[in-house]
């Protein structure tokens, strides 16, 4: 039974998804009646070959005694020739490295079963085996399909737009910076930027985002996604090969040829058992002619019988089967392993670490809190702060100006901007005689200040940041230029707070993680504490989980400790958490879409930033797990009792001979079934 199938190239595969969508409507019969169906699938048509061969041989020969001796040996040998030529090649190939392999032993105990004169039963199992080979590399092109088939995905031309022209060019022509129009409707034929228009984008093929996403000037783009009811001038930013999509088929590519280590020591002793089976058989066919007074043909026809049943076909495809359907399974899920090892190592994960910012919230601060005082409204307080801050360049006053362009207010930019550091920032506006400041910041800053501020407005700001967030007083101070300074009138206007805000389903990701299985989760951050213990209360993770103030080294120092409690993955931004990524056992990079980097530096590749992906991702790394547990019970089961059949049962029922027939019907029964076992994992969605 060869494995070569798993390892078919990208280009074989691609032609197959080709071939599948040109006969997308057609049922399986009518389809059978193509040529082309044929030359895609030479093992059908030789493993046809063979069972005709065989039924003229053996209704002619044996049942009606209509055809000659010579037409019954010509139909003998089309049906040798036709069932044994694939596997004679990849035995001889391997024989040429010194290497026994099943396809060797299959052969060998069909050109056994014709020297005993029971050339029907040897042309059945190589009918039988030929089938079966050609049903399982049939079966798991589907789970390359499922992912590979991504590639049929991209347009083939673009519409490259030079000055007011459209010019119809192909993909592979395009230059980064080129600018291309998408039309309603249509795939998206490159990675870019959006340079004009809105429209939303349906990105399930590359995120696995189930909800279209809104692009506007500046939203980043992938190819093989599709637009939606507007136009879009996109610029090009990577080469056709280089896009998002070619990496993710690289990537599924290379993780299916990357063996779990189930798999790889399956493998390791795949040679040795080859050959003990072979001894065994010899002895089989020796001892009882030799010291027996057993015929020869009914001890080599037994011997034949324990080549068959001692193939361990079933046991060498159990784990890719499974494994690499997992696999598609979670990149059409937009999630990607990296190989089998990962997938293996996922389902024993008992310890989960988050980084925080990026991870469990957004990364990027957002106005939380708006608390007027005195006589001032919110609008006053926004609209204050947000002309104040309209000459900085920090992500905090963007925050503010973001909100102040929502609420419809109207900013003034300050004369002169100054920026207080680790305080907050000063702006001076110059109203005739008179200057006007506007002083924002922390408790710090009007400290030094000499501003005295009552116990009930610091109360407002010392509640806030109770919760984490970074409070901040807006208070205005003018100032008459001819009295030098001296006559000063400070005013309090309000409170702003901002916050990381946490992801909308962190709280319902960290419970999901607890019911498939992870026992202790804890949070990394350089934050402070206050701050990280704010967001540990609201994803429901205790105190003693959070790990606050730290440096990067520091990141992997307790990714090292909690490694002492079990396998540990770190789930992070692939980039500024790369060394904590690394020393994790499985390191997991969020909303990777388009970021080389962390394509590069993980184990397991987020596509977007939804958090549910990860207990999805171990839920079915374990459910991958477990039903390589059930197909390597079940193939060593079947082969260990048809084993028993062949070779125990004549020494307790003299007499006894398991047919050869159903030695085969078993052995290549059980091989499909673990097959079709595997492929279920197929049907897992998120």
């Amino acid at each position: 039974m060869t494995t070569q199938p798993i390892n078919a190239t990208l280009e074989q595969t691609s032609s197959a998804v080709r071939s599948a969508q040109r006969g997308g409507g057609n049922s399986l019969a009518r389809a059978l009646l193509t040529p082309a169906f044929w030359r895609e699938n030479p093992e059908l048509a030789l493993a046809a070959i063979t069972l005709i061969a065989l039924l003229v041989g053996w209704i002619g020969g044996s049942l009606t005694d209509t055809l000659p001796g010579w037409a019954i040996t010509v139909a003998a040998l089309i049906a040798f020739v036709a069932g044994g030529i694939t596997g004679t090649r990849e035995a001889l190939a391997d024989a040429l490295k010194w290497e026994l392999n099943i396809d060797f032993l299959m052969v060998t105990a069909a050109l056994g079963a014709a020297f005993i004169g029971e050339w029907e039963e040897g042309a059945l199992l190589l009918f039988l085996f030929t089938l079966s080979g050609a049903l399982e590399g049939f079966a798991l092109d589907r789970t390359r399909k499922a992912i590979e088939g991504l590639i049929e995905l991209r347009p083939e031309t673009a519409w490259l737009r030079r000055g007011d022209e459209l010019i119809e060019t192909a993909v592979d022509d395009l230059q980064p910076g080129d600018v291309v129009v998408v039309k309603p409707g249509e795939r998206l034929p490159v990675d870019g930027v959006v340079v004009r228009g809105t429209s939303t984008c349906d990105q399930s093929p590359i995120t696995g985002e189930s909800v279209p996403v809104y692009k506007e000037p500046g939203s980043d783009v992938f190819s093989a996604t599709i637009n939606g009811s507007g136009a879009l001038d996109v610029q090009v930013t990577k080469l056709a090969s280089e896009s998002t999509l070619s990496k993710i088929i690289q990537l599924v590519q290379e993780a299916q040829e990357d063996a779990a280590p189930t798999q790889r020591l399956i493998d390791r002793y795949s040679q040795p058992y080859t050959l003990t089976v072979i001894g065994a058989t010899l002895l089989a066919m020796l001892i009882p002619w030799l010291f027996g007074s057993e015929p020869f043909s009914e001890t080599l026809y037994r011997a034949m019988t324990l080549l068959v049943v001692a193939s361990p076909c079933a046991l060498i495809i159990s784990t890719p089967a499974s494994i690499l359907s997992a696999i598609a399974a979670a990149a059409r899920g937009g999630v990607l392993f990296k190989g089998g090892a990962y997938l293996e190592k996922t389902a024993q994960i008992d310890v989960l670490a988050f980084d925080k910012t990026g991870t469990l919230t957004y990364g990027k601060p957002e106005l939380t809190d708006i608390r007027p005082l005195n006589d001032y409204s919110v609008e006053d307080v926004v609209r204050i702060a947000a002309g104040a801050e309209s000459l900085s360049e920090h992500p905090i006053a963007r925050a503010i100006l973001n909100r102040a362009l929502k609420m419809g207010l109207e900013i003034e930019e300050p004369q002169e901007f100054r920026s207080i550091a680790g305080h907050g920032i000063q702006a001076i506006y110059q109203r005739g005689n008179q200057q006007e400041i506007i002083y924002i910041g922390n408790d710090r800053l009007f400290m030094s200040e000499s501003m005295d501020l009552s116990p009930a407005i610091r109360m407002v700001g010392s509640s806030l940041q109770k919760q984490g967030k970074t409070a901040m007083l807006v208070v205005r101070r003018s100032t008459v230029e001819d009295t030098l300074g001296d006559d000063r009138d400070w005013e309090v206007v309000g409170y702003l707070a901002v916050a990381d805000t946490l992801r909308e389903n962190a709280a319902a990701s960290i419970a999901a993680l607890r019911k498939v299985g992870v026992r202790k989760m804890a949070m990394l951050t350089g934050d402070n504490h206050s701050v990280a213990e704010a967001i540990a209360r609201q994803v429901g993770l205790a105190d003693e989980d959070v790990y606050a103030e730290l440096l990067p080294e520091q990141k992997v120092e307790i990714v090292r400790r909690l490694a002492l409690e079990g396998r540990v993955a770190m789930v992070g931004d692939g980039v500024n958490d790369a060394p904590a990524l690394a020393t994790a056992s499985v390191g997991i990079a969020m909303g990777a879409a388009g970021t080389d980097v962390a394509l590069e530096t993980a184990d397991i590749v987020l596509m977007s930033d939804d958090l549910s992906r990860i207990p999805f991702a171990i839920g079915l790394s374990r459910k991958a797990e477990r039903i390589v547990r059930q197909n390597l019970v079940f193939s060593l089961g079947v082969m260990l009792t048809l084993i028993l059949l062949t070779i125990v049962a004549p020494l307790i029922v003299p007499g006894f001979r398991l047919p050869l027939p159903l030695g085969v019907v078993g052995h290549e029964g059980s091989t499909l079934i673990v097959v079709m076992n595997g492929l279920r994992m197929l049907a897992v969605r998120k």
